[in-house]
């Protein structure tokens, strides 16, 4: 065999080789340069260049004076790569110890299979999280976020609601004023090295805050309203116990409270034990002889009737297929309006209503005064009330004096700082403001004529200070001008033996109303009178009020 040949051969082999290899390089170089182009340099700006999210704080909500409800608090997030974990248990011990967290969820934390993420704890206290990190364990991982926590502790717990781990409103007015309180996240765009490390900022878009929200609670009415509230629970033992205290003349709402409570730092807790709600905007309940205040003032204002006007009433009375009677035996009398008002007179009341009234314009009133409609009150779930759903013979024998009807705590306290207000409804507000927003006008409507609401003013205050059934509800130094109310409890089959609401509604001083105060206790034990068990609440409540609100007193002490 020629040498030379094979060589030459084997030569031209090697440069065809080359030649395809580097063509092909070539091409793949092309193909690169142009079909591939776009997204490779995508990737690599990708590998380089990173768009970080920054988070707008959430707006801090104060009460009337300026002490802040809810804010928020700096915080970290704690979070891991399973994969790089080294140690697991003996990391999950070092974590859970500094963290103050079970070792358990740690654990599981550490050991989670198939993510490159874990939590170990959102929204861990900063100062916990800062020690962690200076274990520098490997796989964890820190960022800053912002926890929402509530300074007052239980003080108006569900009217503000809470937030969820993201920092959205899930109740309360954190819900209801979610888009002014939430504010807009910004970003920023870093630059890094081959290693991931980043090394400049690109560019900033800066968060937006949320705003402030300025409420017309005052967190002093309210703790004492709460503190009440727990006490004449725990007396009566009780369901639970509502009170509201208004401003006639403003309609905003300085304190609503419920009891039981709970602290708003611990929520979820709360959530599952059915605490969160705030039941004098959502639940409803059969006001009783509060609700003859409608009978009464639409008859007044209708010229049917005038304070001095008198009907003979015996005990009881039928209507249709029902026994009305009242409260206490006695015999047949002849009482005025006044008086059938001041004592509370089933009979009476349902007399006015059968006899002047009617079905028609005790609907119309009941209309005009606001029951079967919601309030429009600044808080989510409001109800509407309800009312009968159809009317039967024996309608007008009950829902004169309060029953087969239901109403909500913000609806009754709404028309009775109406009547303290001259007549003129204003809408029951819970924020004053909202920074840097214009804030609208309250909605406004008459309910009763000057003149006629002055008379039923003047038959409230014998309520309370004429021997009526709101005699607990006086307060040395003070007119009081308010009503009582009982109702027994509606069950699916009939009115539930032994089962009470007990209320009180007020305003002081009545010469000249500075507040409206309501009081409902719901199954009180040992007895259940709203004059026994509501109106001692009432004035305790008021009392304070007055004080620190620094009303004078409008009458020399008894």
């Amino acid at each position: 065999m020629d040498v030379k040949r094979v060589v030459n051969s084997r030569i031209r082999l090697l440069l065809l080789a080359t030649l395809i290899v580097f063509g092909a390089l070539l091409a793949r170089a092309a193909w690169i340069a142009t079909v591939r182009a776009a997204p490779l340099a995508a990737m690599a700006t990708a590998q380089t260049r990173a768009t970080v999210q920054l988070p707008a704080s959430r707006g801090t909500i104060f009460d009337a004076v300026g002490t802040p409800l809810a804010l928020g608090e700096q915080a970290t997030t704690v979070y891991v790569d399973p994969t790089a974990v080294t140690r697991p248990r003996a990391e999950a011990v070092v974590a859970a110890r500094v963290l103050r967290m079970k070792r358990g969820p740690v654990l599981g934390a550490l050991t989670t299979k198939g993510t490159h993420f874990a939590y170990v704890e959102r929204q861990a206290p900063a100062s916990l999280a800062t020690l962690l990190a200076k274990r520098n364990l490997p796989g964890f991982h820190f960022y800053a976020e912002e926890r929402r926590t509530y300074p007052q502790g239980s003080v108006a717990a569900q009217v503000l609601g809470f937030v969820g781990t993201d920092n959205n409103g899930l109740a309360g007015l954190e819900l209801e004023l979610n888009q002014p309180l939430t504010g807009s996240a910004g970003e920023e765009t870093i630059l890094r090295d081959p290693f991931g490390q980043a090394i400049d900022v690109q560019s900033v878009r800066p968060a937006k805050p949320g705003k402030d929200i300025f409420l017309t609670i005052d967190h002093r009415i309210q703790a004492n309203a709460e503190q009440v509230l727990r006490a004449t629970v725990a007396k009566w033992h009780a369901k639970d116990a509502t009170a509201i205290v208004l401003d006639p003349h403003t309609g905003g709402v300085l304190a609503m409270a419920t009891a039981p409570d709970y602290n708003a730092n611990e929520y979820p807790q709360a959530f599952v034990k059915g605490l969160t709600g705030n039941r004098a905007i959502s639940d409803v309940y059969e006001p009783g002889s509060v609700f003859k205040v409608v009978t009464v003032g639409g008859a007044l204002a209708d010229h049917l009737v005038t304070p001095q006007t008198s009907f003979l009433l015996p005990y009881s009375i039928r209507v249709a297929d029902r026994v009305v009677h009242d409260a206490e035996i006695r015999p047949t009398e002849r009482m005025t309006v006044a008086q059938i008002l001041q004592r509370s007179s089933n009979v009476g009341a349902v007399t006015i209503a059968r006899t002047k009234l009617g079905e028609a314009r005790l609907k119309d009133w009941i209309s005009r005064f606001g029951f079967g409609q919601q309030t429009g009150i600044d808080f989510p779930g409001e109800s509407a009330g309800l009312l009968p759903a159809y009317w039967s013979g024996s309608t007008i024998g009950n829902v004169p004096i309060g029953q087969g009807i239901s109403v909500t705590a913000i609806q009754l306290a709404s028309v009775y700082a109406a009547i303290a207000n001259g007549g003129l409804w204003i809408q029951p507000h819970l924020v004053d403001h909202v920074q840097g927003v214009p804030t609208p006008a309250p909605r406004t409507r008459r309910i009763l004529p000057r003149a006629v609401d002055r008379e039923l003013l003047a038959m409230l205050k014998g309520v309370v200070s004429d021997a009526g059934t709101g005699a607990a509800a006086e307060i040395p130094g003070y007119s009081v001008a308010g009503k009582t109310g009982t109702a027994q409890k509606p069950g699916p089959h009939g009115y539930m033996p032994g089962q009470y609401d007990a209320t009180f509604i007020g305003m002081v001083p009545a010469r000249s109303p500075r507040v409206v105060v309501l009081v409902t206790v719901d199954e009180p034990r040992g007895a259940y009178y709203g004059g026994v068990v509501a109106a001692p609440a009432f004035a305790q409540i008021a009392t304070f009020d007055l004080q620190y609100l620094e009303v004078p007193p409008d009458q020399p002490v008894k």
